[in-house]
C-alpha cells in the first residue's frame, strides 16, 4: 500500500532568490469561484457584504477585508479567497471550490516589475496597474492571473498542472533581471 502525502503545487520548487528578488509560494487558503447568475450581481454583492464584509468587484479590482478578499476573475466571475463561502451565495451564483486548482506564487523585491514585464503583456505602470489591481492574463506561455500587491510585489497564479513551468519561467526572468542590475 502506498502512503500518499499532501503537497502544495510548488513543493520543492521554491523559494528562489536572484539579487534582491524573492519568489515564494503563496498560501491563499480556500479559493472559491463565484460565477454570477444573469442579473444577480447586485444581490450577490449584498450577500458578500453581509456574510464576508466584501462586495462584487469591478473589472480588474480586488475587494479586501479581514481574512478575506474577492477579486475579479473574468466576465461574471469572481474568486472568493480565504473563507468558506456563505451558503447564501449559492442562490445568486454557481460556486466551485478552486483551492487545489491553482499554483500561487508571490514575487517581491526591487526589480519585480521588470521581471513581470518579461512574463506578461499587462501594462504594469503604477498608474495603469496599481496595488490591488488584478487581471486574468498570459503569464509566460500559460493562462493565469496576476494581482499587484505592492510597488514591487505581485501574486502570480497559473493552473496547478503548470506549477513547475511557472516557477521555471519566473526564476529565469528573475535571474535575467538580477544579472542586468549587476547582482
Amino acid at each position: 500500500m502506498t502512503d500518499l502525502a499532501e503537497t502544495t503545487p510548488c513543493a520543492g520548487l521554491v523559494p528562489v532568490t536572484a539579487g534582491a528578488l524573492r519568489l515564494i509560494e503563496g498560501t491563499p487558503g480556500r479559493m472559491t469561484a463565484l460565477a454570477v447568475y444573469k442579473g444577480q450581481e447586485a444581490a450577490l454583492g449584498r450577500v458578500l457584504a453581509k456574510a464576508h464584509g466584501l462586495g462584487w468587484p469591478e473589472p480588474g479590482a480586488v475587494i479586501a477585508g479581514e481574512g478575506a478578499e474577492v477579486r475579479w476573475f473574468g466576465l461574471g466571475l469572481a474568486l472568493l479567497v480565504g473563507p468558506e463561502p456563505d451558503a447564501g451565495l449559492a442562490a445568486h451564483a454557481a460556486l466551485t471550490d478552486q483551492s487545489d486548482a491553482w499554483a500561487v506564487l508571490r514575487l517581491e523585491g526591487a526589480g519585480a516589475t521588470s521581471v513581470m514585464a518579461r512574463l506578461t503583456p499587462l501594462d504594469l505602470r503604477a498608474e495603469a496597474f496599481a496595488a490591488g489591481a488584478t487581471a486574468r492574463t498570459d503569464v509566460a506561455h500559460m493562462a493565469g492571473a496576476v494581482t499587484r500587491r505592492g510597488a514591487e510585489a505581485y501574486e502570480i497564479m497559473a493552473f496547478r498542472s503548470m506549477a513547475a513551468s511557472l516557477v521555471h519561467e519566473v526564476a529565469l526572468a528573475m535571474r535575467r533581471v538580477a544579472a542586468r542590475n549587476g547582482a
